[in-house]
């Protein structure tokens, strides 16, 4: 990918806001409406600046957090804000989803991956508990029981 002017995205950035804020002028969205696109945009942003620059990995983190809170921002003004009485483990599992990504991308160092997989892993536990489904979490703690004695069973060279 040939090198990118430093002044391309912060001024294609300014033009983007700008049309943003002028819709409400000209269409019956309200600004207050639009608040999340400050959360969104530079979480976008932050992926744009990885995918140019991929030994950068660090940027997956602020890259996911923002953009997954952008997301559900929006989605909590279209539909209620009472949703986040269950749709908060989001907010646990976007950076557990980051360290994935930056374990996946980034090197492979298990200081990230296992607090990758611990935040994702709860806050899906979480998000299925605050749902219809709150059956569901035990029997997926039993499975990953269950999975964890048979691979420790199968690294046991005594085991039959």
């Amino acid at each position: 990918m040939p090198p990118i002017n430093k002044s391309v995205v912060p001024g294609i950035t300014l033009i983007v806001l700008g049309i943003i804020f002028l819709l409400p002028n000209f269409t019956s969205l309200e600004a207050r409406d639009l608040w999340p696109i400050l959360i969104l945009g530079p979480g976008i942003l932050f992926y744009i600046m990885f995918f140019q620059d991929r030994t950068n990995y660090g940027l997956l983190m602020p890259a996911t957090v923002l953009t997954a809170s952008g997301l559900l921002f929006f989605y909590c003004l279209s539909e209620g804000w009472h949703m986040m009485r269950t749709l908060w483990p989001i907010m646990m599992i976007a950076p557990g989803v980051a360290f994935v990504l930056m374990y996946i991308w980034g090197k492979k160092e298990n200081a990230l991956l296992v607090p990758g997989i611990v935040l994702t892993l709860l806050g899906g536990l979480f998000l299925i508990a605050a749902t219809d489904y709150d059956y569901l979490w035990p029997v997926a703690l039993i499975v990953l029981g269950i999975v964890l004695l048979f691979g420790a069973r199968r690294k046991n060279p005594d085991s039959p």
